[in-house]
């Protein structure tokens, strides 16, 4: 008998009120905030405009997550549409059921809008913004919890995930590895990661969000190979072992031949930017000197010159 495990919730709805408020999509809020927070952060300090993040992600964050679903329906759609299936519950993203490849994909296309709107390159943005994307997913990844989805195999160590059975989806009691929380601790690992190699080595022109990309999908093949949800096999392994393989494959040449064609980090991210903080900086010290008038004036020499006795 397993007297130490991690309890699911008895339900994956919060009510603040008479308003129902799904933990799968409170998650994925929270991370959506906390990654455009940190990518704010970080590209005002490679030189951008505050505010341009956010309004990059209102392209990107929608595209995402058309991606993210149409992803998994496809790849799952037998759910949908087998025999004595319901086509509707397709839409129904609430319920879990978000695939990361097809959201890193689609949301790229969004963000490439985005930045080609605000004449940015795509490469510097997704730098900024792949510390707080991983941070996203491993908050994202409590909402699996909410639902009881996504578990690894049968176990009875003592942080096993004690899920409740549920006739109507073939789910059986039991404990079972909590594969949800070894990626959201796999995806802060990979965002500590990304933050100490961006400053270490500069990282510019895609690379850093490639090794974002890398690092991820490593921690993704392990947590594939605990999982035992359905899923489609290739060769006798999971479809997204497979997807993490040919990922992990595309971001690492990505990262070895950027180096090479274009080394270190772009100095400008934001044309006008520089010119807007100069301009700034230029009017707060302006209105500080010319402030008051009462300061004391000085000579030629640089040196206060004594006011003449009255």
């Amino acid at each position: 008998m397993n007297l130490a495990y991690i309890p699911s919730p008895s339900t994956g709805v919060l009510h603040l009120g008479p308003i129902p408020l799904r933990g799968y999509a409170f998650c994925i809020i929270i991370g959506v905030f906390v990654a455009v927070w940190l990518g704010n952060r970080r590209w005002i300090a490679r030189g951008g405009r505050a505010g341009t993040v956010a309004d990059i992600a209102v392209w990107a964050v929608p595209f995402g997550l058309v991606g993210g679903r149409l992803y998994h329906v496809i790849t799952d759609y037998e759910l949908y549409f087998g025999e004595g299936r319901n086509w509707v519950d397709s839409f129904k993203i609430w319920e879990g059921g978000l695939g990361i490849w097809g959201a890193v994909a689609l949301g790229a296309v969004g963000a490439w809008i985005g930045c080609r709107r605000r004449g940015i390159p795509l490469p510097a943005w997704a730098d900024a913004v792949a510390p707080g994307l991983a941070i996203a997913q491993a908050i994202g990844r409590w909402g699996n919890w909410f639902n009881q989805e996504l578990y690894g195999k049968r176990t009875d160590v003592p942080w096993a995930l004690k899920i409740d059975a549920d006739p109507a989806i073939g789910r059986v009691a039991g404990t079972y590895h909590p594969t949800f929380l070894y990626e959201s601790l796999w995806c802060l690992g990979v965002a500590a990661l990304v933050i100490w190699a961006d400053r270490r080595f500069k990282l510019g022109h895609g690379r850093a969000f490639a090794l974002y990309v890398a690092a991820y999908t490593v921690g993704r093949f392990w947590t594939e190979y605990l999982r035992v949800d359905e899923a489609h096999h290739v060769l006798g392994l999971r479809l997204n072992g497979w997807t993490s393989i040919l990922v992990f494959l595309a971001a690492a040449a990505y990262i070895v031949v950027s180096a090479r064609r274009v080394p270190g980090r772009e100095a400008v991210v934001e044309p006008g930017a520089s010119e807007d903080a100069a301009v700034g900086d230029g009017a707060s010290s302006g209105g500080a000197s010319s402030g008051g008038g009462g300061g004391t004036p000085e000579g030629p020499s640089g040196k206060a010159e004594p006011k003449p006795a009255k």
